[in-house]
């Protein structure tokens, strides 16, 4: 009984001094576990770090893939209109790309990719898919040089489409605005009628749009009016264009028929 009682104090002696233990226990463990908690929470901060920069990678990436199908796009269509306009001719065209600008602020000259070996002569008239936009001045082997209509050094002959009225259309130096020389005051022009090639000089083919009048303005007392008409071509725009050849105009080589839209 005696022994029996001994190994009970003994145990309760045990079990106080355990609950008094434990706290000490967990203190001294603490350093440990604050060390690791430490650990753990550099390393996740760290991860977050990583991920963050890559996501903002993958998310420049997609940016520029965006852009890209949305310029893709936008030559999609534009290369539609122009495969339209191509269809509505009646004369044969040759497709050709921009591929240059002349710097000179005061021409308006471009550089085609297309020049002597696919048919290309000096004198023949290009156009986009809105309209005339000017003609080639110099020719090279493989490219050309073109004059745009909004120079102030091109002239062309055109007509008023509603009614037949003739006038000299020449450039401003601007591409946004041509000029319409020695229009009798009298003469029925009128704001938002187009214009179009008369075909007179041999130069341009009939009927291709020009532009439409912007501005009429009458003078008292001068013979003739002011009038200014816009471009219907994207002079400033513009990346894929039209040459056309006439039907009495020297055309292609076989070899490069594939170019070639016949009409």
């Amino acid at each position: 009984m005696i022994c029996d009682k001994y190994i009970e104090s003994t145990q309760a002696v045990r079990s106080s001094l355990g609950y008094l233990v434990l706290p000490v226990q967990w203190v001294s463990s603490l350093p440990g576990q604050l060390g690791v908690w430490a650990g753990e929470s550099a390393q996740s901060h760290t991860s977050l770090i990583e991920e963050n920069k890559r996501l903002r990678l993958e998310s420049l990436v997609l940016r520029q893939k965006i852009q890209q199908m949305i310029s893709i796009r936008a030559e999609n269509h534009r290369l539609r209109e122009l495969l339209n306009t191509s269809e509505q001719l009646d004369d044969q065209i040759l497709v050709a790309e921009l591929i240059g600008v002349d710097p000179d602020p005061y021409t308006h000259h471009i550089i085609i990719n297309k020049g002597e070996q696919h048919g290309v002569f000096v004198g023949q008239p290009i156009l986009d898919a809105q309209g005339l936009m000017g003609q080639v001045i110099e020719v090279l082997p493989y490219t050309s040089r073109v004059l745009l209509v909004a120079d102030s050094n091109h002239a062309i002959p055109v007509q008023v489409n509603r009614n037949g009225v003739r006038a000299i259309a020449v450039g401003s130096g601007k591409l946004d605005e041509l000029r319409l020389i020695y229009v009798p005051d009298t003469s029925d022009i009128k704001v938002g009628d187009q214009l179009v090639s008369s075909g007179l000089g041999g130069r341009y083919p009939k009927g291709y749009p020009l532009g439409e009048i912007s501005v009429v303005e009458h003078d008292p007392g001068e013979p003739f009016a002011i009038v200014s008409a816009k471009p219907a071509a994207n002079l400033d725009r513009s990346r894929h264009v039209l040459l056309v050849f006439s039907m009495d105009s020297k055309l292609p080589e076989a070899s490069n028929n594939e170019d070639v839209s016949p009409k």
